[in-house]
């Protein structure tokens, strides 16, 4: 079974930063879709439908959605089993709660792939004040 906890999430001012983090569990299985699956960040604001943050597949490559480019930036620490997401200029519209998302399938290569892939975790709750 895979298991994702997030944390890292809080509340900051317009212009702040966060480092949200995935614990992935540490099985053959949850190893091998950290190692070789594809992952990503999702978020969901109340009243609103999913939407599709960011991706890595399984050869690393990265795909953002426009919101969020080039102040967000998703990434692997394979040794500590932690999928991240970097938050830079947080904006009040980045207030949702962020759930981490992973999938066997290692070739989900597009931001919005994440709404679709077979595990998510619990969330953390992302707060932006103006």
């Amino acid at each position: 079974q895979v298991q994702l906890v997030e944390s890292g999430g809080g509340s900051v001012e317009a212009g702040g930063s966060l480092t949200l983090s995935c614990v992935v569990t540490a099985d053959t299985v949850a190893r091998d879709v950290f190692e070789s699956g594809s992952m990503g960040w999702f978020r969901q604001a109340p009243g609103k439908e999913r939407e599709g943050v960011a991706t890595i597949d399984r050869d690393g490559d990265t795909s953002y959605a426009d919101p969020v480019k080039g102040r967000f930036t998703i990434s692997k620490d394979i040794p500590e089993n932690t999928l991240l997401l970097q938050m830079h200029s947080l904006k009040p519209e980045d207030s949702a709660m962020y759930y981490c998302a992973a999938d066997s399938r290692g070739y989900y290569s597009d931001y919005s792939d994440s709404v679709i892939m077979d595990y998510e975790g619990k969330g953390t709750l992302v707060t932006v004040s103006s």
